[in-house]
């Protein structure tokens, strides 16, 4: 095991192409790490310099304490499965598995080998595949041949670059509880990539956020959840989408207000210190929101604009003030135009800065971090 870490990690291609910012990053000893972004992020980029395939304009790449700027890929105990598989055609599922041990640096006995790959590839469910061609196998089983090809080396840093994107959504969900279960991967520091909101939150002990080759926040599944850094974190994560509503704030009888969407939010903003004219955004995430006005909280009325069922429950937009609302309820009989009204916990809303984009700290901030988070209880896949 080792710690990895990134110091300053700039890269260009070219003169025009800037793929990393001056990137750092500290990965702990042990610790499964996801950094996640959207495609041209740069996250790609990042394993690749971390792994020696890519060299850094600038900055440097630790291993363990050690610079390993200079030193080549097959040197740095370092293990990366690529998400375009990279396996031999001409030999079987088995033979491309068994690969790395048959390497001069990872030998291993062929009975210990055997050993090795069939715990392996039992947990991934391919131990059925070992005898087939990389050409009889599906989109999937490929991936996980590749994944399989990376676990059974030692190494003391494992690279793992979207290694679930090829899978359907029964087996990606099956398989983040498996990625995490793994001995390999719970005692070996692992750099995770990806896209997907879920598998950060599932998989991540940490999560970095990236964007455009630079490094927007870095918290765990509870911070990143309830305190995100700005509006772009915000929407990162959760489907449906966070609720943005632009709007101001007003002056009240019982303190400030939010007054946007034409008039038709107006949420109390008791739990934020803001004065009077400030243009800020507000968030609410679709899984907080509730049909039908309860006491206590703030209540917006609009009309359906369109719904979808989702198994039990359904998802349903609202149009108030010209703003769209997304809201998760129980399936109901609700139709196209139907005026309803929804409720809003105000302990759950996140305000945002209008020109920044930045978060305003709630007053409760630290109680925020220990609510459960609503949003992984149910997925599309």
């Amino acid at each position: 095991m080792a710690t990895l870490a990134l110091k300053g990690v700039r890269k260009e291609y070219g003169k025009s192409v800037v793929a990393l910012k001056g990137l750092d990053l500290d990965i702990g000893d042990g610790e499964f790490f996801v950094l996640l972004g959207p495609s041209g992020a740069g996250k790609t980029t990042t394993l690749k310099c971390v792994a020696g395939l890519e060299q850094p304009t600038l900055g440097h790449v630790e291993i363990g304490g050690l610079d390993v700027s200079n030193i080549e890929p097959n040197a740095r105990k370092v293990a990366m499965a690529f998400e375009n598989y990279a396996l031999y055609p001409q030999e079987t599922v088995y033979d491309n598995i068994a690969f790395p041990l048959r390497s001069r640096r990872y030998y291993r006995e062929p009975g210990e080998a055997q050993s090795i790959i069939e715990r392996v590839t039992t947990t991934l469910g391919i131990n059925h595949l070992l005898q087939r061609l990389p050409r009889e196998l599906s989109g999937g089983q490929k991936q996980r041949v590749a994944l399989a090809r990376v676990l059974v080396r030692p190494a003391d840093v494992l690279l793992l670059d979207e290694p679930l994107s090829h899978l359907d959504a029964k087996l990606r969900a099956a398989m983040r509880a498996e990625l995490k279960s793994l001995g390999e991967l719970q005692s070996t520091t692992s750099l995770y990539v990806t896209h997907d909101y879920l598998e950060a939150l599932a998989l991540g002990d940490r999560i970095a956020v990236l964007n455009e080759g630079e490094l927007v926040q870095v918290g765990t599944r509870e911070e990143i959840w309830h305190r995100p850094v700005n509006t772009f974190v915000a929407k990162a994560f959760g489907q449906p989408q966070i609720n943005l509503v632009e709007g101001e704030v007003i002056p009240g009888h019982d303190g400030p207000r939010f007054h946007g969407a034409n008039g038709a939010v107006d949420l109390p903003m008791h739990g934020f210190d803001v004065t009077p004219g400030r243009k800020v955004i507000t968030g609410m995430r679709p899984r907080d929101l509730v049909m039908d006005a309860k006491p206590g909280m703030a209540h917006i009325k609009g009309s359906v604009w369109v719904t979808e069922p989702l198994g039990r429950q359904q998802e349903v937009t609202l149009e108030a003030g010209g703003q769209h609302i997304a809201v998760i309820t129980p399936l109901s009989s609700l139709a196209i135009g139907d005026t309803v009204t929804i409720s809003v916990p105000v302990s759950r809303i996140l305000l945002f800065d209008a020109e920044s984009g930045q978060r305003i700290p709630a007053k409760d901030d630290a109680a925020g971090a220990a609510r459960p988070i609503a949003e992984m209880e149910v997925s599309r896949g």
